[in-house]
């Protein structure tokens, strides 16, 4: 695939320089060359957006400074080259100190130079536009609806919270079991808010030791401690006008929780061993799998600092009350496993889905990544049979599930597993399992599934 021209506008009033620069340029194929004899013409195409700009100092409308100006203000991300007939180096400090890439004072050796210049700029301009394209990727990838699969009604609520996350700055509170998901919902959140191009910085309080965690997340200054061997940014630092998510918040020592507090409070950090302040614009996301009000009750967690992360709170429910889901998630596993390791695309058998159904899941969807893409490995079929899913004992799942029995027996078993899960709401057990709740009513009138006597008069 042919690479993308190199689009650069020469601004130069004088036509016989302007003609020979454009000329020497233009022997690159690769670059895609427009000329302009001043700063009028010129700003009416700047929307095209050029790469890189070589500008003329000396122009008959306005002044260069002023064009660089106009060409930061609607075109930020173009590199400007100065070329000038002056060679008073408080000018050439003065432009590189307000952002222009170079400066060339004109005479015989002047298209080279510029020549060279353009050499030098384009590896910055391609890993620029790689990291655009990655940030638009990223942001695409977290398209919370496509990264987090399902169509359950829990998740479907959760859909709804997040919808309503990325149109604010709110703090975010997420909450739910080891494995559910909680680091994916932040960056969904993340990568579909007005924060999307400046960084989603997570952070495990859990994996950091106490002692290093002031560090960590608002950083030090040389010689502030035994060890500080250079100055460190902090992650709040790191994540200014992005995003920060502090994982298994409810980890964190007491003595950190007010420093954070006074963060949230105030918007600005100080390192440790410094008593400057730093003004930081951080989006919060906190997640836990612990009841954070029972560790407020327990003064393990500062109150004031509860209400000030319960922002909007969302749970992410376990896979055991997600139905359906486990099988939609399951063919995504095994779609993504075999891709990746060339291996024949393959199928869950009917049975295969019965008995994951039936699975508890306490390590909800990393336990069901693990144990998909070992039935992969497993099974020398296309279809992958219940022998190939592995699953450790599990004292919730469904009795006797492993036990002989017909497809019906392990359907029925199923369903009563899930009536009992949703108090015997029929409703709710059918839109998880994505069935007929017709089905099911027709299951307990032929005495199939059972009812609790109360039940009777429902």
């Amino acid at each position: 695939m042919k690479a993308e021209l190199l689009k650069i506008f020469i601004v130069e009033d004088d036509v016989l320089y302007g003609t020979m620069l454009e000329h020497y340029l233009s022997l690159n194929p690769d670059y895609q060359i427009k000329r302009f004899t001043s700063a009028a013409t010129f700003l009416n195409a700047i929307h095209e957006r050029p790469d890189i700009i070589t500008l003329d100092y000396s122009l008959p409308d306005t002044s260069g400074d002023k064009v660089f100006l106009k060409i930061q203000e609607l075109s930020p991300a173009s590199k400007v080259i100065m070329i000038s007939g002056q060679e008073d180096i408080k000018i050439a400090i003065d432009f590189l100190k307000k952002g222009a890439d170079d400066y060339i004072v004109k005479d015989d050796e002047t298209q080279n130079r510029v020549w060279l210049a353009i050499e030098k700029l384009k590896e910055t301009i391609r890993l620029s536009k790689e990291l655009e394209s990655l940030k638009h990727e990223v942001a695409k990838k977290y398209d919370f609806q496509k990264a987090i699969i399902g169509t359950s009604p829990a998740v479907k609520h959760v859909f709804q919270l997040m919808d309503k996350a990325v149109g604010t700055n709110i703090t975010v509170s997420v909450t739910g079991e080891t494995g559910t998901g909680k680091e994916l919902v932040a960056k969904s959140i993340h990568f579909n808010s007005n924060r999307k191009t400046f960084p989603f910085v997570p952070v495990n309080i859990a994996a950091v030791p106490k002692e290093l965690l002031e560090s960590e997340l608002f950083g030090h200054e040389k010689g502030s401690f035994t060890g500080a061997a250079s100055r460190r940014i902090g992650k709040f630092e790191e994540a200014h006008k992005g995003t920060i998510f502090l994982d298994e918040i409810g980890e964190m020592d007491l003595s950190v929780q007010a420093k954070l507090l006074r963060v949230l409070q105030e918007k600005e950090i100080s390192r440790i061993g410094s008593n400057d302040i730093i003004k930081v614009d951080v989006r919060i996301i906190v997640a836990t799998h612990r009841n954070l009000l029972a560790e407020v009750k327990a003064g393990r967690f500062r109150e004031d600092l509860y209400y000030r992360l319960l922002g909007l709170p969302i749970e992410v429910p376990p896979l055991r009350e997600r139905g359906n889901d486990i099988i939609l998630i399951a063919r995504q596993f095994i779609e993504n496993f075999c891709a990746e390791n060339n291996l024949p695309k393959k199928t869950l058998s009917v049975p295969a889905k019965m008995k994951l159904l039936a699975h508890n899941f306490p390590g909800n969807v990393r336990e069901l990544k693990s144990i998909v893409e070992l039935a992969c490995v497993m099974s020398d079929l296309e279809e992958i049979s219940p022998e190939h899913i592995n699953i450790l004992s599990d004292k919730k799942s469904v009795p006797e599930l492993d036990n002989a029995g017909t497809l019906k027996q392990f359907t029925i078993r199923i369903i009563q597993h899930y009536l009992e899960q949703f108090d015997y709401d029929v409703l709710k057990t059918a839109a998880a399992l994505d069935i007929g709740k017709s089905t099911i009513y027709r299951m307990i009138q032929q005495n199939e599934l059972s009812l609790p006597i109360k039940s009777n008069n429902q």
